[in-house]
């Protein structure tokens, strides 16, 4: 019995780490649904109980959702971005940003410090898409393009922890940074002069101007006093 026991075991973290890798590389990105429960019983070549298991496994872990009649949905690609996602839900708005505020600022500081010439094409990319999704009122686009600055800004850094954990972050502040979006539409979040910084190698000006441009976001709900 204990040796049945442990080949089911082995057998269904098996599934696990091949769901994982499906959603850590990207093939099932967040937002997508997965394949039912047959086809991947069948790709996987497993008994249906032990798809069934994985993803009960992997639905408890915050990667998975179940959507009563609809199917499987990818969630968030770790643990950690599922622990974030549920635990954002429940924060309030001002307390997410402050965080944001914190992790972007040093992110900021660091990369000034050790960007390198890839490093800043890759902010000036991310920074003209900004600029492009704000001008056509593109709101949607203009919070993946805001992200999508920040991370360039935070993969600047060459440190991996925080870039692991600002990516976790990240997908579980979108929500948060829709919200917020609505409440910018007569604010100016100026990414230019954060570029300019961290490309001149001026880590001081980079924390200044990340942090003025995060306050305009969080004096717009209130979290500051304006002037």
């Amino acid at each position: 019995m204990t040796l049945r026991t442990a080949r089911r075991s082995s057998l269904v973290d098996q599934v696990i780490d091949q769901l994982k890798g499906e959603i850590a590389t990207g093939a099932w990105a967040v937002g997508t649904k997965i394949p039912p429960e047959p086809v991947l019983s069948e790709m996987l070549g497993v008994g249906r109980n032990t798809v069934r298991e994985a993803v009960r496994a992997l639905t408890h872990a915050g990667l998975l959702e179940c959507r009563q009649g609809d199917g499987t949905y990818v969630r968030a690609t770790s643990e950690l971005s599922g622990v974030m996602r549920r635990r954002l839900r429940a924060a309030e708005l001002l307390e997410i940003l402050e965080v944001r505020r914190g992790l972007e600022t040093e992110a900021a500081r660091l990369a000034a410090a050790r960007r390198t010439e890839a490093d800043v094409a890759a902010i000036r990319r991310a920074l003209r898409r900004c600029e492009e999704r704000l001008a056509a009122g593109d709101r949607a686009g203009f919070v993946e393009a805001d992200l999508a600055f920040h991370t360039a800004v935070v993969e600047a850094t060459h440190n991996r922890v925080l870039v692991d954990l600002y990516g976790d972050f990240s997908e579980a502040l979108r929500a948060a940074i829709t919200t917020a979006a609505d409440l910018l539409d007569h604010v100016e979040v100026p990414h230019a002069p954060i570029a300019d910084a961290v490309a001149e190698g001026d880590a001081e000006a980079a924390e200044r101007a990340t942090q003025s441009c995060l306050e305009a976001v969080i004096r717009s709900i209130g979290g500051l006093p304006s002037g």
